[in-house]
């Protein structure tokens, strides 16, 4: 990790750009993980002695880039996940579907259940027991023949969910294998990516409002 993947850093909070294959938290692979990549660099940059205080407040899965917004008090990291459980963090992603879609823009609806045994979730079209109710909405921004570029707003956040329902309309993401890509990417990314990022900040209450630049834009063409 870089300065350059700091997208904004206070007293209270850090925000940085997720690179594709980082776990954000520790996992069975044993990877180092992305809130002990920023702590280390914390540490090293306002050479603080002892512990660093870092507080996941959300989670991007493995092969997702993009936003990622740390608390670096306690105080901020209460009201962040207060804020996200009250839906007050506006999250925009871009994602590069192998299809397009039937509807240049539309409200998905869905009932997802996860099987964590295969670490993969299915949605259904109509209310099932253990059912997650999950909605989201997307534009097309941009089609290459049979490709196109979705900006997409999640309204609820289940794990998996853009994948999964863009997928049941059609959209695969690219080298989503999971979700029925026909193949993977070279660096085993997909094609999602947290674009930007919209809320008050916990503490300031100023505005933050940031994008995430693509770390590997070639292979969004």
């Amino acid at each position: 990790m870089t300065e350059a993947d700091v997208l904004h850093e206070d007293n209270h909070i850090i925000i940085v750009n997720k690179r594709a294959g980082q776990v954000v938290q520790i996992d069975e692979s044993g990877d180092t993980p992305l809130c002990e990549i920023v702590q280390a660099f914390l540490k090293k940059k306002h050479k603080k002695e002892g512990n660093v205080f870092l507080g996941v407040t959300h989670r991007l899965d493995r092969p997702v880039s993009g936003v990622i917004i740390f608390a670096k008090t306690s105080k901020a990291l209460t009201r962040l996940n207060k804020m996200f459980q009250e839906k007050e963090i506006q999250k925009t992603y871009w994602a590069f579907c192998l299809a397009n879609p039937a509807k240049a823009s539309d409200l998905l609806t869905h009932y997802l259940v996860k099987d964590r045994r295969k670490n993969k979730t299915k949605a259904h079209n109509k209310k099932v027991t253990e059912g997650k109710f999950s909605q989201l909405e997307y534009k097309e921004i941009k089609r290459s023949g049979r490709q196109s570029l979705l900006e997409v707003n999640p309204l609820t956040g289940r794990p998996h969910q853009i994948r999964v329902q863009l997928a049941s309309i059609g959209c695969i993401i690219k080298g989503d294998l999971k979700y029925g890509a026909p193949k993977a990417n070279e660096d085993k990314s997909i094609c999602l990516h947290s674009r930007r990022v919209r809320f008050i900040h916990p503490v300031s209450k100023e505005e933050i409002d940031l994008e995430a630049p693509l770390h590997r834009p070639g292979l969004w063409k």
